[in-house]
């Protein structure tokens, strides 16, 4: 490899804390937090709000998601699509 062309990669941390969940690895990002790790090493951690830990894929999990009152909304701001080319179709 060519020398200072390359980024630096480093162990971090990321940490799902909705989760309860971290797992260290390698990673170009940088952070100025620190946390001390199983292995009695400091890493840099870095906050993520969805992992495999808590993403609905993975866990089987679903969310109800409330997708009527913004299709509502649509609709009431913009009108029905094709109505009109039914009604003149008449």
């Amino acid at each position: 490899m060519k020398t200072g062309i390359h980024p630096d990669y480093h162990p971090i941390v990321f940490r799902d804390r909705s989760a309860d969940f971290a797992f260290l690895t390698r990673s170009t990002k940088n952070s100025d937090q620190t946390i001390d790790w199983e292995d009695g090493n400091t890493y840099p951690v870095i906050d993520v709000e969805v992992s495999s830990a808590s993403h609905p894929f993975w866990t089987g999990k679903s969310r109800l998601v409330d997708t009527a009152g913004r299709v509502e909304k649509f609709y009431a701001r913009y009108g029905r699509p094709g109505v009109k080319d039914k009604e003149e179709h008449r």
